[in-house]
């Protein structure tokens, strides 16, 4: 833990295991399956693209608003799934468009998006975790 004051706390409950619900007590609840299953219900997979997503953007529109620019930004988080000697294994894509500035401005923004968003430091040491301007 480091040595800044915790701002915020949530708790994420799964007592279901892949097939069930998972939830945010007193918040939101999600159905949750496998993805190799005909099973409705959200993944594993699609949870850590939507939080990657989620914080990466909202880390470059804050980025984008102190240099005086609208939201535009926009982060396309692809997750595959293979097995691994062990089991599975997850591969992150995200891919992120800035389409107000330049390539240069907008690789800086990344790289520093990249190391303010708690999400991309999460799994950002992860070879198999690839974040990187679209083409």
């Amino acid at each position: 833990m480091s040595n800044f004051p915790v701002l915020y706390t949530t708790h994420a409950v799964n007592e279901d295991g892949i097939e069930g619900q998972a939830y945010v007590p007193e918040g939101l609840r999600v159905a949750v399956s496998s993805p190799l299953k005909a099973v409705p219900g959200t993944n594993p997979e699609q949870l850590i693209g939507l939080a990657l997503s989620t914080c990466l953007n909202a880390t470059l529109e804050a980025i984008e608003k102190e240099h005086g620019q609208n939201h535009q930004s926009k982060v396309d988080a692809t997750v595959k799934m293979s097995r691994d000697r062990f089991g599975y294994q997850f591969f992150l894509d995200a891919r992120v468009t800035i389409p107000e500035v330049d390539a240069e401005t907008a690789a800086h923004w990344l790289a520093i998006a990249e190391t303010r968003c708690p999400v991309a430091k999460l799994v950002g040491s992860s070879a198999n975790v690839t974040i990187q301007l679209a083409e």
